[in-house]
C-alpha cells in the first residue's frame, strides 16, 4: 500500500537563505516575490528559524502536535482562522499559535509575515 502524498499550492523553501553577521533585506526580497503564496527560510537561530512569508489567498487547515508558531505582520493583514474564532493582525502585531492548535491563515491582500518556529517543524502540518 502506498501512501498519498497531498500537493499543495505554496511555494516554501526551508534552504537557510542567510548565515550569522548577514543582513537580511526583508523588503528586497518580499518586492522580488511574484507568487502569491511563498515562504521562505531566512535564518536560523539556536534551534528556530526565522522564515518570511508573502501571502494572498488561503493556507490549508492544519496542525503541529509538537511545535508552537509566531506570526509577526510587517506589511498587510493576516488572518488565522482557529476553531470558533478568527484573529485579525496588523502591521506590528504579532501571535503565537500553540502546538496542538488547529488552524489556518489567510490573507485577501497581499501580506508579508515573519514567522518563527521551531527549525524542524513541517509547514504544511502534521
Amino acid at each position: 500500500m502506498t501512501e498519498t502524498v497531498p500537493v499543495y499550492p505554496y511555494k516554501t523553501r526551508l534552504n537557510i537563505l542567510h548565515g550569522p553577521l548577514d543582513i537580511i533585506d526583508v523588503k528586497a526580497l518580499a518586492d522580488a516575490c511574484e507568487l502569491k503564496w511563498f515562504n521562505q527560510t531566512l535564518c536560523q537561530v539556536n534551534g528556530s528559524v526565522v522564515r518570511m512569508g508573502v501571502f494572498e489567498g488561503e493556507y490549508h487547515w492544519h496542525k503541529h502536535d509538537e511545535d508552537d508558531e509566531f506570526f509577526y505582520v510587517i506589511d498587510g493583514a493576516l488572518l488565522i482562522d482557529l476553531e470558533g474564532r478568527t484573529v485579525e493582525l496588523s502591521p506590528q502585531q504579532g501571535l503565537v499559535v500553540p502546538k496542538g492548535v488547529v488552524h489556518r491563515t489567510r490573507a485577501e491582500r497581499r501580506t508579508v509575515v515573519l514567522m518563527v518556529e521551531n527549525a524542524g517543524i513541517i509547514p504544511t502540518g502534521n
